[in-house]
């Protein structure tokens, strides 16, 4: 495991520029940033992105994208995730449902579905975690059996984001019995119409009563041939393959930087030692896993597959921002009023309530050191 040193180039830095004067235009001045990839649901934000290419960047132009680098794809969606903007609409299309049909997806596929992605017109789900099936994908019980021309898919997903709202979902399913010996055998992924009638979309409210995750209950779910997405029972080494891109992005660990910042502001520059240490600690810490994210990025551009580097990226960045939560928590002192009259209020109450799943969405703790474990097992022989 290697995370090789990088920095970014002037034309890159002058793309970060580029982006934080689109923000300060376009975000209204009593804009409350979002969570990271907590932000809104917002089309129209989306379609304004995609005018300037910045939805689906590392599609080929020949498919409707820029054409981009990971690394000037990393530059943007830093600066929106740190501006806390909404960007959910496009976020599962740009950030894993493109890369997965450029590398697996049919001619056709590509065609219909990529121009379409970085319009800002097409919206994705996840479809992995069961209500038995979390972090071990390999015991998903959906299941697509074959039918003439394609097949019926019936299971229940959770957890699916914005699926209320999205136009498909990349749903893993058992397309055979499962292999002796070999857990991962017989899944694939296929792609279904979240508006079909055999779709039924129901909320999961959170603790903060918000509702954008869901369960989603397929029921006979017909999926034509021609949407199955790579080949079938190639499911499992698929999503593996595209957990490098949710794993290692910026939104692993910025999640909190509207608190960060926030809190910074308030304290200004009259600050008594206890809140300064705190300040500088985060501040350091956030330093040093951005350069771990970026490298990776650089590691994607290069055609490398850095799995169990996004896999320990994850865990420190996610492990990071609870850590910033409770630091920030202790350091503020009183209690916590989620309709108090301050910003860091009101998104220190935010942030208490949602930053126990930031170590859950994405692969647990314990599923990420595991990965990392065996790669280190096996590099030590």
């Amino acid at each position: 495991m290697i995370f090789e040193p990088t920095a970014l180039s002037a034309d890159e830095e002058a793309l970060r520029e580029e982006v934080r004067a689109f923000l300060a235009e376009t975000l209204p001045a009593d804009f409350r940033p979002g969570l990271g990839l907590g932000g809104r649901h917002d089309p129209e934000f989306t379609r304004a992105l995609a005018q300037r290419g910045w939805v689906g960047m590392s599609i080929p132009t020949e498919y409707g994208g820029a054409g981009a680098s990971t690394v000037r794809r990393f530059v943007v969606i830093e600066e929106l995730l740190a501006a806390g903007a909404p960007i959910a609409a496009h976020w599962i299309a740009e950030r894993q449902s493109a890369p997965a049909f450029l590398r697996f997806g049919t001619e056709e596929q590509r065609r219909w579905f990529l121009p379409r992605i970085a319009a800002g017109e097409c919206w994705f789900s996840l479809g992995m975690s069961e209500p038995d099936a979390g972090s071990d994908l390999a015991s998903v019980r959906t299941t697509a059996t074959r039918v003439e021309g394609g097949w019926t898919v019936s299971g229940t997903k959770v957890w699916t984001t914005n699926a209320h709202l999205n136009h498909f979902a990349a749903m893993l399913c058992r397309t055979a019995p499962q292999g002796e010996g070999d857990r991962h055998a017989g899944l694939s992924q296929l792609i279904v119409d979240l508006t079909d009638d055999d779709v039924h979309v129901s909320p999961i409210p959170l603790i903060d009563g918000e509702e954008h995750v869901n369960e989603v209950v397929l029921d006979g779910v017909f999926v034509p041939d021609e949407r199955v997405l790579g080949e079938v029972g190639q499911g499992w080494a698929q999503v593996t393959a595209e957990l490098a891109h949710e794993r290692s992005g910026p939104d692993r660990y910025l999640s909190v930087l509207g608190l960060y910042r926030a809190f910074v502001d308030a304290v200004g520059k009259d600050v008594d030692d206890v809140r300064a240490a705190a300040i500088g600690r985060i501040g350091a810490q956030l330093w040093t896993i951005r350069q771990l994210s970026l490298a990776v990025a650089r590691a994607l551009d290069e055609g490398e597959a850095p799995a169990v580097e996004a896999a320990l990226v994850k865990d420190v960045g996610t492990t990071f921002e609870q850590q910033v939560v409770e630091t920030l928590r202790d350091v503020a002192g009183g209690e916590i009023d989620p309709e108090g009259g301050t910003m860091v209020e009101r998104l220190l109450a935010e942030c208490v309530l949602n930053a126990p799943t930031w170590t859950l969405r994405g692969g647990t703790t314990e599923v990420l050191r595991g990965i990392a474990a065996k790669a280190l097992t096996r590099g030590a022989r």
